[in-house]
């Protein structure tokens, strides 16, 4: 995943610029998406969670190193109730809410995959990765 939204990169010009300092997320939150988010994301291809057991996951990072960092934990979303659709992206989010907060990172899975009721999507540790490059 290397693409930051327009958010993020406006935060960080102004932060590493000195015109306004940029305080980062508390925790930061994985969401699934069944289209492209995009850089100014709206959300609004965001699994839904009415009656869907839906809901964004948190998730840390190991340190950076030569301009990335990868996940140091498994995150595995609830069963769904319902079909999710095919999730073909992910964001990094500043907020659990799902189509809540500002959204930081996003990018295409490697493998888009149905999730009907009853089946879970799970990202194992290091296999997310965040780049600037």
């Amino acid at each position: 995943m290397g693409a930051a939204s327009n958010y993020l990169e406006a935060k960080l010009l102004d932060h590493a610029l000195g015109t306004t300092s940029f305080t980062k997320p508390t925790t930061v939150y994985v969401a699934l998406f069944t289209a492209d988010p995009g850089e100014a994301s709206s959300f609004t291809a965001e699994v839904g969670t009415s009656g869907t057991a839906y809901s964004r996951k948190s998730v840390t990072f190991a340190a950076a190193s030569s301009g990335s960092a990868a996940s140091n934990s498994t995150v595995t979303f609830d069963a769904a109730t319902s079909s999710w659709g095919t999730i073909t992206h992910i964001a990094v989010c500043d907020s659990a809410t799902a189509g809540a907060g500002n959204q930081l990172f996003y990018g295409a899975v490697t493998t888009s995959k149905t999730i009907d009721s009853g089946d879970t999507f799970q990202i194992t540790s290091g296999n997310l990765t965040v780049s600037l490059d």
